[in-house]
């Protein structure tokens, strides 16, 4: 927000002027206003492992995070190209691996990846779309700075909660809005049911119809799945509300069996199709596989995307952008030391006090170690863990992330934050204005994610 200690940066000279006039203990009981809004609406999370209080809700903070045009169109060119390249790259290593054999990225990478889908082999998903639904999380380090910190391309969430918050904060402060010129974020179930459509399989005659598959409502994510399908006006459904029936996924209605044409679906791969993957799956539909591959359905995201989200790929990320495009990327990775790499890894142990390391198949917060805020013991274990398996885990520098006003008793405090702009593919790229910011709300942490005590903030894009 600040540029100097009594310099306001432009995005925020509006809101400024505002706060500057406010209360803030009036400010404070919005807040509370909100939190009630929240949990009214049931917009909560689970925590696995965790026997109290396992459903929360996110700390929502009422100042919102405003990101400049300017900064948005150049985030925007990045992001589109990254996407771009990341369908190429699936689509050639699940056919002709040109990036492997030009020895751009190392084979073991692939064949040895527990998220590379053989059964994926020689197939091209309806509309040649790999990752319909995309989430690019970025941090920024300076003015016109930023990294990316990762790609998700599973089944990225968070969605609903950038949608929520912007109700929320359109609701509560109307005049904020009429002093700013903020671009929409809520038309995005429109448009994502839309870009579902646009990839319909050959075996759509008619209007596309489409579903949102859910492993149910122990799901972490289960607000959000319900949310979508409402927001679109589709079905929700579970695994066991479907069958295969003539060459057709189908699921059941008052009127009987109907055909599903897109399943946007929410489940893990291992549990998508009990008869391909995991036989114990219940939350998944049998011979859902075959009938893809037969043109019977679209699966967004398609199975095997994973392997995409994967951090040790992620460190090859700027030769995939440029392998693909013929372009450098213009948006940059976070410096990356793969452990697998003896000389990374010696520099890692050597290091590991100013380090954060994750594991490459690692999401959500869990099994990393942030360096400078462990205790040596902390730092002596996790070397241990290291030595054991050092494919199993890259490092980074503790970047000097980019802060952004929050509410608190005195009034506003800098707290480290990252954003997750949500990309959606089809006959064309889309990418929301704007996107979910989550902020670190303990001073000094650099950790954002919810289930480590982490906020959420709406996000602001300026049109002019």
């Amino acid at each position: 927000m600040l540029s100097g200690p009594d310099e306001v940066r432009e995005p925020y000279g509006r809101f400024n002027q505002w706060f500057r006039e406010q209360n803030v203990e009036e400010l404070a009981a919005k807040a509370h206003e909100a939190e009630g809004f929240f949990r009214r609406t049931g917009i909560t999370f689970n925590v696995y492992g965790e026997d109290e209080a396992a459903e929360r809700l996110i700390p929502f903070d009422l100042v919102p995070r405003i990101i400049a045009r300017a900064e948005w169109e150049k985030l925007a060119e990045g992001i589109e190209q990254r996407v771009q390249a990341l369908n190429a790259f699936l689509h050639d290593i699940y056919h002709d691996q040109e990036i492997v054999k030009a020895g751009k990225v190392p084979e073991r990478l692939i064949a040895g990846n527990e998220a590379y889908l053989p059964q994926m082999e020689g197939f091209s998903p309806p509309g040649g779309v790999y990752t319909h639904i995309i989430g690019t999380d970025i941090v920024r380090v300076a003015e016109n700075e930023f990294y990316v910190l990762e790609d998700n391309a599973r089944t990225p969430s968070g969605v609903s909660y950038m949608i929520e918050n912007r109700e929320t904060m359109m609701q509560m402060f109307p005049e904020l809005f009429a002093q700013n010129r903020v671009r929409p974020v809520e038309t995005y179930p429109h448009h994502l049911r839309r870009s579902l459509a646009a990839v319909a399989p050959a075996a759509c005659d008619g209007p596309c119809t489409i579903a949102v598959l859910t492993p149910g409502i122990h799901n972490s994510a289960y607000y959000e799945h319900a949310f979508l399908a409402d927001q679109m006006g589709v079905e929700l459904i579970e695994g066991s509300d479907v069958k295969e029936i003539d060459g057709r996924i189908q699921m059941r209605t008052t009127e009987g069996y109907t055909p599903i044409d897109v399943l946007y679906r929410r489940v893990d791969d291992e549990y998508l199709d009990p008869k391909t993957f995991r036989p114990d799956s219940m939350l998944g539909i049998p011979g859902i596989m075959e009938v893809y591959k037969n043109g019977g359905i679209t699966i967004a995201n398609a199975p095997g995307t994973g392997i995409s989200d994967d951090k040790a790929i992620y460190s090859y990320m700027p030769e995939i952008v440029e392998f693909y495009t013929g372009k450098p990327a213009l948006l940059e990775n976070v410096p990356t030391w793969r452990c697998a790499e003896e000389d990374s890894l010696a520099y890692v142990l050597d290091n590991l006090q100013d380090l954060v390391v994750k594991e490459v198949h690692g999401s959500g917060g869990y099994g990393m170690l942030v360096g400078p805020a462990a205790s040596k013991a902390e730092c002596e274990s996790f070397a241990a863990k290291l030595r054991a398996r050092p494919g199993n885990y890259i490092a980074q520098p503790t970047l000097a992330l980019s802060t952004v006003p929050i509410l608190v008793d005195q009034g506003l405090a800098p707290r480290h934050v990252d954003l997750r702009p949500f990309v959606l593919v089809s006959d064309k790229v889309r990418i929301i204005p704007g996107g979910l910011t989550r902020v670190a709300l303990k001073n000094g942490s650099l950790v954002v994610n919810s289930s480590q005590g982490g906020g959420t903030k709406d996000t602001w894009v300026l049109r002019d």
